[in-house]
């Protein structure tokens, strides 16, 4: 159980930020001082955090089809990139706000489900902009119209003081970077104009933007995920890891063993913070608990962690993962991947 003593409304940002990490891998449960309150949580981002905003788009960036979903409620695909839960669920229920965070495109919302948060995320989004549009996803700019209207519902249904309260006390989460390195600039080469310092700037930079807009939209308490180990990624173990398929050094080495964009990152959040007023901007490691459990997979009780679950486990994803693979595995809860991309 992680637990907060501070009763600094700005200190909580780090709501325990470090602690949403935490939980994520051990299921632990947040305890808040009984003066702070988070009535909502908020995320923006990609695949890893996209409960199902792509459903009823034209693009391959979906998962609203069995086998995705087989462990959520009793095998319900609801585009929810794993085959069950994903961490925006786990964190909105260790909060104790509720069960599972909705996605904001869902028809079936009620006020309730505004009130307490939403995901705007969308797979295959990026910082960089190139990045959404080479997949037909939701860019981050997009998801940003999608929030400024998401806060006209609210304040329509509980009035301006309830949306300012929500708006200022609500806990935001931006997930994003992934696609950007793994496939737009290594995969379509398409920014070959750029090198991997030039091209992290230019995801920096986006990064920066969609924060700074986050906060004069009123926005008080941000967490930023840095980008996982994308090098070991089943994919890219498939992809360029060799006949071993062992972690692409190339691609974490590029950038500081996947860590140049995100020492970048956190720089840029600093100084943000240092700017605002109220609030703050918090870097969120995500690369090191990740890379603890593939390089320790024992200590977390599972035991396959170059391979996905879905399929052969090695390159399906999305419509390559599907109920006509005859290959995907019997017992989902060996494996660290669901498919050669994304979490169980």
């Amino acid at each position: 159980m992680a637990s907060f003593s501070s009763t600094n409304s700005i200190s909580l940002t780090i709501l325990s930020l470090c602690a949403l990490v935490q939980l994520i891998v051990s299921s632990s449960v947040i305890t808040l001082p009984p003066n702070i309150r988070v009535p909502a949580i908020l995320v923006f981002g990609d695949s890893i955090v996209d409960p199902g905003n792509n459903n009823n788009m034209v693009t391959l960036a979906k998962s609203n089809f069995l086998p995705y979903g087989k462990d959520f409620m009793g095998g319900i695909p609801t585009g929810r990139f794993s085959n069950g839960r994903i961490p925006t669920d786990l964190i909105v229920q260790a909060l104790g706000i509720k069960d599972l965070l909705p996605a904001y495109n869902d028809p079936s919302l009620g006020p309730a489900d505004l009130l307490t948060g939403v995901s705007f995320a969308s797979g295959a989004a990026g910082y960089d902009p190139l990045t959404a549009k080479l997949a037909s996803a939701i860019s981050l700019e997009q998801q940003m119209d999608m929030f400024k209207e998401y806060m006209g519902k609210v304040t329509a249904i509980g009035g301006e003081d309830k949306a300012k309260s929500i708006l200022s006390e609500s806990v935001y989460l931006v997930v994003a970077g992934s696609d950007d390195l793994a496939n737009t600039y290594y995969a379509s080469r398409l920014r070959i104009n750029y090198d991997i310092p030039a091209y992290t700037d230019l995801m920096v930079e986006g990064a920066s933007s969609f924060v700074q807009g986050l906060y004069d939209m009123g926005a008080r308490r941000i967490g930023v995920l840095g980008t996982p180990p994308i090098g070991c990624l089943p994919s890219q173990r498939t992809l360029a890891g060799g006949k071993a398929r062992k972690c692409v050094k190339s691609y974490n080495q590029a950038h500081w063993r996947s860590q140049l964009f995100n020492s970048k990152l956190t720089s840029a959040l600093d100084k943000l913070t240092s700017k605002f007023v109220h609030g703050r901007a918090v870097y969120v490691d995500i690369y090191n608990p990740l890379q603890d459990v593939i390089d320790h997979p024992q200590n977390y009780g599972f035991e396959e962690v170059t391979r996905g679950c879905c399929g052969t486990g090695t390159i399906e994803s999305t419509i390559l993962c599907n109920e006509l693979n005859p290959f995907t595995c019997a017992d989902v809860t060996k494996y660290v991947f669901w498919d050669s991309y994304h979490p169980t």
